[in-house]
């Protein structure tokens, strides 16, 4: 039975990680249908390379046009002094079309709330949710999903879904953390860096020595759940997480990509078997010496790495390969089109994708041609010039008089001004002007 059948009403999330305003392209640009990422403030990856207001802007733009989700993680413990510069700094991403935020901190949820109603809430990994009452009690708080904790069971996760409604963000690739959902004192109290404030300082992936013996004791090996997508999917969850906002764009591409293509396998009902390449092709932009998942198994001694892995030489063939394939995706969005072309009147070429008409007109009246006429073929290599745009030419079609003189400029004007009204139309469905309200007195 296809898994489609199930849910009717939406179709299964693939939600990706985007450390920085390339990754977010690569991502979209792979076929994820949403995108979480880090700014300046409030990030559980401080280190990531994370976004400028004015990426993140842009970034959210991108998405937008390409009919995916952005949620913004605020996914960190936040101090009292802290709380006056969260509305401010959420503001200019909500006006650009934000979704959603991903929260730690309940103080963070209520704020969040009460100033931006309109933003999905989603709670963090990092709030430890482990049973349908923890998740239930968020619901009644106001969020519309939880992410829980990562070292669930598929079982578990089938509880939580149908004990509580609310929808289950569950992660199926990355890195695994030693300590429970992320929650580490280990990174403080080691590294000198709080992983509960943004700064993990990675100490569970250093080499100790123990009873005499040297390795890497506490790092565990990464997640990999190609095999196991349609079990995820019946176990109730709805968006199926990728971690790495610390990783590249090529990794996210990369990853993004595979789970694509099987994840298409799964919600048509198609059985599928992994190749050995897209496995390949996974170990090539990271690999901490296997795979594992809390899905199946718990606490056993091959979850841990012990070693790290060196670098293969044919990795770097397939790395290369990747970055070829990364530049020459790009997803664009489908534009149908008309020319009306009539002696004496003015140019008008009306421009239509899924809902949205737009018509534009051209400045002076056509002209019969005194020598020679501007061909049909000249008029649609003109119109089809979209290779700048965020669109590809779906059908064209110039209706009207043959015989006449239309300059290339007028042309080219022309397909400018229509691909630019389209675009700022669609944005328009997503730009929002939040209320201004102060928070509580906090300053």
């Amino acid at each position: 039975m296809q898994l489609l059948q199930q849910d009717r009403i939406r179709k299964p999330e693939l939600l990706a990680p985007a450390g920085s305003y390339e990754g977010m392209i690569g991502a979209i640009n792979a076929g994820a249908d949403a995108v979480y990422f880090g700014g300046s403030l409030f990030s559980a990856r401080a280190f990531a390379q994370n976004f400028s207001t004015e990426e993140a802007a842009d970034a959210i733009r991108y998405a937008a046009l390409h009919g995916v989700k952005t949620y913004l993680t605020i996914n960190t413990l936040v101090k009292e002094q802290e709380l006056g510069d969260l509305i401010p700094f959420l503001t200019p991403y909500v006006r650009a079309g934000l979704n959603g935020v991903i929260v730690q901190d309940l103080g963070v949820l209520a704020l969040v709330q009460e100033n931006f109603p309109e933003l999905e809430l989603h709670a963090s990994t990092q709030m430890a949710i482990s049973g349908k009452y923890g998740a239930l009690l968020l619901k009644r708080l106001g969020c519309v999903r939880v992410v829980p904790a990562r070292e669930l069971s598929l079982t578990e996760l089938k509880i939580m879904k149908e004990g509580s409604g609310v929808d289950l963000e569950a992660f199926i690739h990355g890195a695994m953390c030693y300590c429970y959902s992320g929650l580490c004192l280990f990174s403080s109290i080691i590294g000198g860096r709080s992983g509960n404030r943004g700064r993990c300082a990675g100490t569970c992936r250093l080499p100790y020595t123990t009873a005499g013996k040297k390795g890497n004791f506490l790092s565990m090996k990464d997640m990999n759940t190609l095999d196991s997508l349609e079990e995820i999917l019946k176990a109730g969850a709805y968006s199926l997480k990728i971690e790495g906002r610390m990783k590249s764009e090529l990794y996210t591409a990369t990853v993004v990509s595979v789970y694509r293509k099987y994840l298409d396998f799964a919600l048509k009902g198609e059985r599928y078997t992994v190749s050995e390449r897209d496995r390949q092709l996974l170990k090539a932009v990271y690999d901490r010496g296997g795979e594992t998942s809390y899905l199946h198994q718990h606490n056993a001694k091959d979850m841990i790495a012990l070693a790290d892995r060196p670098f293969r030489k044919e990795e770097e063939e397939l790395t290369a390969f990747l970055r070829k394939s990364m530049e020459e995706r790009e997803r664009k969005l489908p534009l149908s089109m008309e020319l009306k072309v009539e002696s004496g009147a003015v140019l008008e070429l009306s421009l239509e994708q899924e809902d949205i008409r737009i018509s534009v007109f051209g400045e002076q009246p056509v002209e019969k041609a005194k020598q020679r006429a501007t061909s049909k073929e000249e008029m649609e290599k003109q119109l089809l010039k979209l290779g700048n745009s965020c669109f590809y030419a779906k059908a064209l079609c110039i209706r009207g008089e043959e015989e006449v003189f239309i300059p290339l400029s007028a042309l080219n004007a022309l397909r400018r001004e229509g691909c630019e009204r389209v675009r700022e139309a669609i944005l328009a469905k997503f730009r929002r002007n939040p209320r201004n309200r102060k928070c509580n007195g906090i300053r």
